[in-house]
């Protein structure tokens, strides 16, 4: 546990920051906004931020300021949650005075598991997905679903099957997505066999578990491919301009060096077709890259939903026609 001593005046000056100003200033990708006055986290959506204070609701826990949210939230030490809103407002005395923290690693925080996975699963066939591959991934434990809020989670394991990043998907009237605290992009959600030389890359676990859908529908056996998931890394704004290889794809190639082919899935629309060709230049050299985006439709979950004659189910920001 990292510890110190902080100077009183320096503890009340980091207490001063509210919550909305430290992630407006420090962490603006975590916030959502809900209403004029009202915000959440975008990992935890039941974290409702408004008139100064925050209230965790799915944990029945708040407070009043930065500090707070992180000691109880961040999981961070007292002395850590001062020394880090003091490191980023500039606001640190010399190291002589405030001894400068350790890195402490993030440790995953899985949500609460459901007693029963009824709504995880009956929203996974609406968008087609194969029964016996929701059976089989809930069995291995990388599917399941989460309390209170019914959201799917789909985990991502490291190579000794430790559970690393988890990403939740809302199941009922809901536009919800976001990553369990704690997750490691590195380990993303996937499906591996360890033989296979070709890499099939997606932005999300619905278009993967899409993909192993029809690759048993066309009688091919879903665990002879690996299949890999981005985790979100990248918005539609970031697809347009790739300069590195997402994490998740990164380690998973500088791990699993028999592969020689990566086959990317991504959408079919301007931000996904960019990514492609940006994706393209980057490993080309080092591996075949081939371009399979979905034919006619937008992703292919949209894909596999037309051939099983299935409406597809979208949230607003996902209905993009492609071109």
């Amino acid at each position: 546990m990292v510890t110190g001593y902080i100077p009183p005046d320096l503890v009340a000056k980091a207490k001063e920051m509210d919550l909305l100003t430290y992630l407006q200033s420090f962490e603006p990708n975590e916030l959502v906004r809900i209403s004029d006055h009202e915000y959440c986290t975008r990992t935890h959506d039941s974290l409702k931020i408004s008139n100064g204070k925050w209230m965790w609701w799915s944990r029945g826990v708040g407070g009043k300021n930065a500090v707070d949210y992180l000691v109880t939230v961040a999981e961070k030490t007292f002395y850590e949650a001062v020394k880090t809103i003091l490191d980023y407002s500039g606001q640190s005395r010399p190291p002589n005075k405030i001894s400068q923290p350790e890195h402490k690693e993030k440790h995953l925080v899985l949500p609460k598991a459901s007693p029963n996975n009824k709504a995880a699963i009956n929203y996974l066939l609406r968008r087609g997905i194969a029964e016996n591959i929701i059976d089989d991934c809930m069995k291995d434990g990388s599917i399941y679903e989460s309390l209170p809020y019914h959201n799917v989670v789909f985990v991502g394991f490291d190579e000794n099957r430790n559970p690393k990043y988890a990403g939740l998907r809302g199941t009922v009237n809901s536009e919800y997505k976001g990553d369990a605290y704690g997750s490691d992009k590195q380990y993303s959600f996937r499906l591996v066999n360890p033989d296979a030389d070709t890499v099939h890359v997606f932005e999300g676990a619905i278009d993967l578990l899409s993909y192993a859908t029809l690759l048993q529908m066309q009688g091919k056996n879903y665990k002879d491919s690996t299949l890999l998931t981005l985790a979100g890394v990248y918005n539609a704004k970031q697809y347009l301009n790739i300069k590195e290889v997402p994490v998740a794809l990164a380690h998973f190639l500088k791990e699993n060096p028999q592969i020689k082919t990566i086959s990317l899935h991504l959408d079919n629309d301007t931000a996904g077709r960019n990514a492609t060709k940006s994706l393209i230049h980057l490993l080309s050299g080092s591996y075949r890259v081939e371009a399979r985006p979905p034919p006619g439709v937008k992703d292919v979950n949209d894909y596999l939903c037309s051939k099983l004659r299935l409406p597809i189910t979208k949230s607003k920001s996902e209905r993009s026609i492609a071109r």
